[in-house]
C-alpha cells in the first residue's frame, strides 16, 4: 500500500470523531436501551450509529487500509492482523454512556506496524477532542481553540494517577500500593490516557483486559504528548496480536521511565 500522511489524515478523522459524535448525542437525548453482545458487554443503538459514520469516513480518506472496528468485529469477527489498519471504538464507555456521567469517548487510531501513529479521541457530550500524530505533537480542542499539549514530569513522592471508574481491581490497588500516590481520580473510558497526556495526572495503571479499540487511540495522544506506554514489565505495548486483545498496561508522562510492575 502508498504511505499514508497521518499529519493530512488528522483533520479528516477529527471531522469523523464529531460527525459519530453528534449520532452518539442524539441517542444519549433519547429513551434509549441498552442490550447484551455475546461477550456480556453493553450496547447502544449509539454504538452502531457512530460506528457506520466512522467506517464510511475512513473508507473514503483510505479506502486500501484495513479497518478493525468493535461492533464490526462483533458482529462478523476479526479480521487478520496487518502491517498498517485502522482501530476503531466507536463509543468507548458504553457503561458511562448509560450511566450518563458525560465520560464516554470515539476512538480512532492508524496503527503502523504494531504502533499508534495517529490518534482521535472524541468526548461529544464536553464537545472535547484531543488528537496526536506521531513526531508531531498532541494538541486539545474545545469551543473552537485549540491548543498543544504535552506530558509534565512527575515527582514520584507524590504522584498523581488515574484509575479506571468501571473496571478498577485488585491488581491495580497492589500495585498502587507500592507507590507515593497523592491523588487517585477515577475516570471513564480512554480519557485517562488524555489526563496523562495534558499534565493532569502522572499515571494510569490498567491490569484488566482490554481490546486494542479501547486503547490504541489515547496511546497516540499520549505518545505523541511525550508520553508512554509499556507492558507492565516494561517492554513496548504494540498492536496488531493476533485477538486484538490486550493484557495489562502502564501509561505514564515524564519522569517515570523504567516503571514495572510485578
Amino acid at each position: 500500500m502508498p504511505p499514508l500522511d497521518a499529519t493530512a489524515l488528522c483533520p479528516l478523522i477529527a471531522d469523523a470523531a464529531r460527525a459519530a459524535g453528534e449520532a452518539i448525542m442524539a441517542v444519549y437525548a433519547s429513551d434509549f436501551d441498552a442490550r447484551q453482545k455475546s461477550d456480556s458487554s453493553p450496547v447502544t443503538d449509539a454504538d452502531e450509529a457512530a460506528e457506520a459514520i466512522i467506517l464510511a469516513a475512513l473508507r473514503t480518506c483510505a479506502p486500501e487500509t484495513p479497518i478493525v472496528a468493535e461492533e464490526a468485529v462483533a458482529r462478523d469477527g476479526a479480521p487478520p492482523p496487518a502491517g498498517r489498519f485502522w482501530l476503531v471504538d466507536p463509543l468507548d464507555g458504553t457503561r458511562e454512556f448509560i450511566n450518563r456521567n458525560g465520560e464516554f469517548t470515539v476512538n480512532i487510531a492508524l496503527v503502523e506496524n504494531g504502533r499508534p501513529v495517529l490518534g482521535v479521541v472524541y468526548l461529544p457530550a464536553q464537545d472535547l477532542l484531543y488528537a496526536g500524530v506521531a513526531g508531531q505533537g498532541a494538541s486539545r480542542e474545545k469551543d473552537g481553540e485549540r491548543e498543544t499539549i504535552a506530558v509534565r514530569r512527575a515527582d514520584r513522592d507524590a504522584l498523581d494517577v488515574v484509575a479506571s471508574r468501571s473496571h478498577r481491581d485488585e491488581a491495580t490497588d497492589a500495585f498502587l500500593s507500592g507507590l507515593q500516590v497523592r491523588n487517585l481520580v477515577p475516570a471513564g473510558s480512554s480519557l485517562k490516557f488524555c489526563r496523562v497526556a495534558e499534565g493532569g495526572a502522572d499515571l494510569y495503571p490498567r491490569f484488566g483486559p482490554t481490546m486494542e479499540w479501547d486503547t490504541a487511540a489515547g496511546h497516540a495522544v499520549l505518545a505523541a504528548a511525550g508520553g508512554t506506554v509499556t507492558n507492565p514489565d516494561g517492554s513496548p505495548f504494540l498492536y496488531g496480536k493476533a485477538d486484538y486483545r490486550n493484557g495489562g498496561f502502564l501509561a505514564y508522562g515524564a519522569g517515570l521511565e523504567g516503571l514495572k510492575a510485578g
